[in-house]
């Protein structure tokens, strides 16, 4: 069921100077090139015979956003200024060293996150003033409701690495409020008078924000647990790698919504494995835009629009990518490695349709009427979904 290579992509995919050259059709580049970037987006150069038409950029490179650096760490984003395709998320990439603190803060958009390395701490506490604190390693998720103070700290030995998704494509990590910034615009009479203290308690505090500063790496979390007003009532942390996939011949998914992680009332996701050949089956979803994060392997995804328009689009590490409301797509993986990437949605569950299930549960006389295909085909599709499906059969 996965998508034939044809000679027109092997063709680009294995030259060493890929040209926009398909067949008879196309000719060189005879001006300046980016040869290093083009042989990156292929199927951007030499689009497939079946894209058409004038679609929206749906890729985006963290190595092409700004970079801020810190003392304690870094971070870059991808949002809505970077990729204007993706309008209901957008993301933040950042490294924490061992020690180095995301300063104390809250955000108008709702943060989810997952670990891609590393240890962490992460501390909160909601509205009712009830605590929540937690060590995450890679694979664990975390999720923090809009307006929910919390921050993150990295953990020996090397502190950590993590994406995070905000529930809203315009967002700005410059937009944060942070501790630091507010104390530095709040007149120290009125910070004596609220916290009951003389104004000299405050003579050093910062001038201007944090944002990622170096601190001491803390203790075991049992001493460094505070109890505030009792346990937040939904865990704000997941183990999301260690849940059991849906297994398929061709690779593993993941799904963690809210039926499973309750505190993640606004961000749906899943964590996808596809093996060389194999792919992530024809479909599309009915409930939301899907944002996606690329970290290891090479893919190649083909998205329909509608009005004879389609467009292919090359991954790799570190990519994102977005896919519109009700977009069908698919994504194969094209390299010689398990291809991992997060599929995220600004929603409270996980749906999705699969075009093999659509047409295995219509009338298959209305189906052949359509396509002009044998019985033979849609006998052989599966009653149950297969959302990663293996590499042709020989």
């Amino acid at each position: 069921m996965a998508l034939t290579k044809t000679n027109e992509r092997e063709q680009t995919k294995v030259s060493k100077s890929p040209q926009p050259i398909r067949g008879n059709q196309g000719a060189s580049i005879m001006g300046p090139t980016n040869p290093s970037r083009e042989a990156e987006n292929q199927d951007t150069l030499v689009p497939p015979s079946m894209d058409h038409g004038t679609m929206a950029n749906m890729r985006w490179s963290f190595a092409d956003s700004h970079m801020h650096l810190s003392e304690g760490g870094w971070g870059r984003q991808t949002t809505m200024r970077e990729l204007p395709s993706a309008k209901e998320a957008a993301g933040v990439n950042m490294r924490l060293t061992a020690g180095g603190v995301r300063e104390l803060h809250w955000h108008t958009a709702a943060e989810w996150a997952y670990m891609l390395k590393g240890r962490a701490r992460i501390t909160a506490i909601d509205q009712d003033s009830r605590a929540f604190q937690d060590d995450v390693g890679e694979g664990d998720l975390w999720y923090f409701p809009a307006g929910i103070p919390h921050s993150i700290q990295g953990l020996e030995p090397d502190g950590c690495e993590f994406l995070l998704v905000f529930d809203d494509g315009n967002f700005s990590e410059e937009a944060t409020f942070l501790l630091s910034d507010w104390l530095a615009h709040t007149p120290k009479d009125i910070l004596a008078k609220n916290f009951g203290v003389p104004e000299s308690a405050f003579d050093h505090i910062p001038q201007k924000d944090l944002w990622i500063f170096q601190a001491q790496v803390p203790g075991p979390l049992s001493q460094d647990r505070v109890a505030g007003r009792g346990p937040v009532p939904n865990t704000f942390s997941h183990h999301m790698r260690a849940q059991e996939p849906i297994r398929t011949k061709g690779g593993t998914v993941r799904i963690t919504d809210s039926s499973l992680f309750k505190a993640s009332k606004t961000i749906a996701s899943a964590f996808v494995e596809i093996e060389p050949g194999g792919m992530r089956e024809l479909h599309w979803h009915p409930n939301a835009d899907e944002w996606q994060y690329y970290i290891s392997g090479e893919a190649r995804m083909t998205v329909f629009a509608a009005e004879n328009n389609a467009r292919t689009f090359n991954f790799q590490a570190g990519d994102v990518g977005s896919v519109p409301f009700a977009m069908g797509h698919y994504i194969e993986n094209i390299g010689s490695e398990t291809l991992r990437f997060l599929e995220i949605f600004r929603s409270d569950h996980y749906a999705d349709v699969s075009l093999a299930q659509w047409l295995k549960f219509t009338p298959h006389e209305l189906v052949r009427a359509h396509l002009n295909i044998d019985e033979s085909v849609l006998v052989k599709i599966p009653e149950n979904k297969t959302p990663v499906v293996a590499a042709k059969a020989a």
